[in-house]
């Protein structure tokens, strides 16, 4: 994407992906991007736009992704600082609803992406991403489960699926490898029909393939697809 942003969505489209999620467009104008979207048969649900744009002027971001189409704007992470204890993490819940609140005026959705931190217990025995469930208004706030990071941090994402139901429209699709590192979907320890079997309970609507440290990023990602085009989803 850095070195060519068409390119590398012409690549993408050929391996057989239908949606993209962005994370920045890289010195791109929105409208740019839109139009190679359009031309390979792409389509953007979603972007990942940091904590600090979203609680300085909201309108930078809805310039950025309404013309990709997107429906959800997702905060990739939150501070350390921010949240160091339960109280903090329950201002972020409050800021979460603000914004939420705020783009949900504008016809967009919000939604938080997690990490393995949210699943390590406070002081006070709590984990902070069940404060932000239990304090994110549902109806402006949902999450994007990221399901090599809460493997990663020791939780199931059925038992969320079971206890929140209906909270979690996107996901990120990597997979485990023995040693908890990262590898491709299929080629690690994550049972990835097992947990789509509860995809309606989940209310996921979109998977994205994910790879933080690729070998091959384009040869990656394929071996990736042919794995879930094999599922029954």
């Amino acid at each position: 994407m850095q070195h060519d942003v068409e390119y590398t969505l012409r690549q993408v489209a050929g391996i057989g992906y239908k949606e993209v999620e962005f994370a920045g467009l890289f010195d791109k104008k929105p409208d740019k991007v839109a139009g190679w979207l359009k031309k390979y048969g792409l389509t953007s649900p979603s972007s990942h736009i940091p904590l600090e744009q979203l609680t300085g002027s909201l309108q930078g971001v809805v310039d950025q992704v309404q013309p990709l189409g997107n429906a959800y704007v997702v905060c990739p992470s939150v501070d350390a600082r921010l949240a160091r204890d339960a109280d903090g993490w329950r201002r972020v819940a409050a800021d979460f609803n603000r914004i939420g609140e705020s783009l949900g005026r504008v016809g967009l959705r919000f939604a938080f992406h997690n990490h393995d931190a949210e699943f390590r217990p406070l002081a006070s025995g709590e984990l902070p991403y069940d404060i932000l469930l239990t304090e994110c208004d549902p109806k402006v706030v949902k999450m994007e489960m990221d399901l090599y990071w809460i493997t990663k941090g020791g939780k199931d994402p059925l038992a969320y699926f079971a206890k929140w139901p209906g909270r979690f429209p996107l996901v990120h699709v990597k997979d485990m490898a023995g040693a908890g590192t990262m590898t491709n979907v299929g080629q690690g320890h994550i049972d990835w029909a097992r947990i789509f079997a509860k995809r309606r309970e989940a209310g996921i609507d979109h998977f994205f393939v994910e790879h933080d440290n690729p070998t091959s990023p384009l040869a990656d990602i394929k071996a990736s697809y042919d794995y879930m085009a094999r599922l029954d989803l």
